[in-house]
């Protein structure tokens, strides 16, 4: 059996990473897999290069259609043009096609047709409520428009009789997507990404009341930085020792080496992700890995991560007090070794390479 995964990005962003990440695991048991992303420009504007020639010509689609308006202009995608993966020889060769996130010019619905007219069985991993809505990735940002319901429309007739295995990275949004009247009739089912342990894992350090926020793009307000810096002014004003807080992000100096980046996390006292919509984030996994405890909202996937007390705290949404009493809870309340060895456990037992690899094996191997 061989596989091939289609990701837009190799490295840039948790979907991505996570699929990059699949593909080392799958590989680890016994799986021939592959990988294809976008090709990118080279030449032209910097602001561009990263993007594909079939990327830019459908925002420009998406900027008209928007009234010539850039407001959600990349939270939009309609899978109208897209780049011809069918002439490559791991595609020729694979026997399953495995989707990620493959927008932004990279795949076209129609070119998901044609994969499924040449008899590929294809695996659709959904990291956001893309494949289940219309044009918009996230419920919060949706709007009811023309861009919204003809890509709705492109999207039923694709999977109208479909043999596509949609899987969801998280318990939450399989339910999230079985509500959606496109997804009624679809087969989906819940793994979650896989991490390396031997990676990511526990490192001695002292006591020094830091805590880490790593995001994409820091400043992105999804991520609820404003938050975290709303808890810290609360602990900071209330207690006589201060709480340190490390930010890290694409838009300020980061860390792009792994090993470099799983020393980071096990240096913390605590990890923070104040999100206003996530999925299963790679970052909390990371930091739970490292035998990091996390604080984070109640919101989207994070609940099946986060156990509240035992291996972090749960705040509640939007709740900058709260979520200073998680940070707290972690930092001084709770019994610190506890919380970390539960961490480092809860990711060993439902996140480990080998166990979500035998679950994907499982999902390749069953009849169409």
């Amino acid at each position: 059996m061989k596989v091939l995964i289609l990701s837009t990005f190799q490295s840039s962003g948790g979907a991505a990473i996570a699929a990059t990440r699949l593909m080392h695991a799958l590989q680890k048991n016994g799986v021939e897999v592959s990988m294809l992303c976008r090709k990118n420009i080279t030449f032209g504007p910097v602001g561009l290069r990263k993007q594909s020639w079939t990327s830019i010509f459908e925002r420009a689609i998406i900027w008209m259609c928007k009234g010539f308006s850039t407001r959600n202009l990349w939270a939009t995608d309609i899978a109208l043009l897209g780049q011809d993966v069918t002439h490559t020889r791991e595609y020729k060769e694979a026997d399953v096609i495995h989707l990620h996130w493959v927008n932004q010019g990279f795949i076209s619905l129609a070119a998901v047709k044609k994969m499924l007219d040449d008899g590929k069985k294809v695996v659709w991993t959904m990291h956001d409520a893309w494949n289940s809505m219309g044009a918009y990735h996230l419920k919060i940002q949706q709007k009811d428009d023309c861009l919204e319901r003809s890509t709705r429309e492109r999207k039923q007739k694709l999977y109208a009789g479909s043999r596509i295995q949609f899987i969801t990275c998280s318990q939450w949004l399989m339910n999230e997507a079985l509500k959606s009247p496109l997804m009624a009739e679809q087969r989906v089912v819940a793994i979650p990404n896989p991490i390396d342990t031997a990676i990511f894992k526990p490192e001695p350090h002292p006591d020094h009341r830091r805590v880490l926020f790593v995001a994409q793009f820091v400043n992105n307000p999804m991520k609820g930085m404003q938050y975290l810096d709303e808890a810290a002014k609360i602990i900071n004003n209330d207690s006589s020792e201060k709480v340190e807080i490390v930010a890290l992000g694409r838009d300020i100096p980061y860390i792009s080496d792994t090993r470099e980046m799983a020393k980071l996390y096990a240096s913390v006292d605590a990890f923070v992700l104040p999100s206003l919509s996530e999925n299963l984030p790679n970052t909390i996994m990371e930091a739970m890995a490292c035998g990091t405890p996390c604080v984070g909202f109640r919101v989207g996937g994070i609940p099946e991560m986060i156990d509240h007390l035992d291996n972090g705290y749960l705040a509640n949404y939007k709740d900058s007090e709260d979520l200073a009493k998680g940070i707290l809870y972690v930092l001084d309340e709770a019994n610190h070794k506890r919380l970390s060895d539960n961490a480092r456990q809860k990711i060993i037992n439902c996140y480990g390479e080998e166990a979500v690899a035998k679950r994907y094996i499982e999902i390749y191997g069953n009849e169409q």
